[in-house]
């Protein structure tokens, strides 16, 4: 065991910067293998996000498709019904006028 007191030599201090040096170069090692993983991790990230916009970009359409069609049949419903109403006052409308014909012809006053 060596003596805590004893001075340092030269020889010492080169052996303690040689390890020093070899832990640092070991450290660096490790870190840029960190980087690496860190790197890999942030480009699968990127990969399940853009996967994820692409999966929700696709239902989003989906969605608006659904709606747009829905959309559309109850414009040709209320189309329809808009036909139908203005059938039904063209034929009243006809109907009114038959009658104000008739009202003439005995001549009658209209009911006030």
């Amino acid at each position: 065991m060596e003596n805590a007191d004893a001075p340092a030599t030269k020889a010492d201090i080169t052996a303690l910067r040689t390890e020093l040096k070899a832990d640092i170069t070991a450290l660096g090692g490790g870190v840029n293998a960190v980087n690496e993983r860190v790197d890999m991790l942030r480009s699968e990230m990127q990969h399940m996000h853009d996967d994820y916009v692409e999966r929700l970009d696709d239902n989003t359409k989906k969605m608006l498709q659904a709606f747009y069609s829905y959309a559309e049949s109850n414009q040709k419903r209320m189309t329809a019904v808009e036909e139908e109403n203005a059938a039904l006052k063209s034929r009243l409308a006809t109907i009114e006028n038959r009658l104000t014909d008739v009202e003439k012809r005995l001549n009658m006053p209209p009911a006030t």
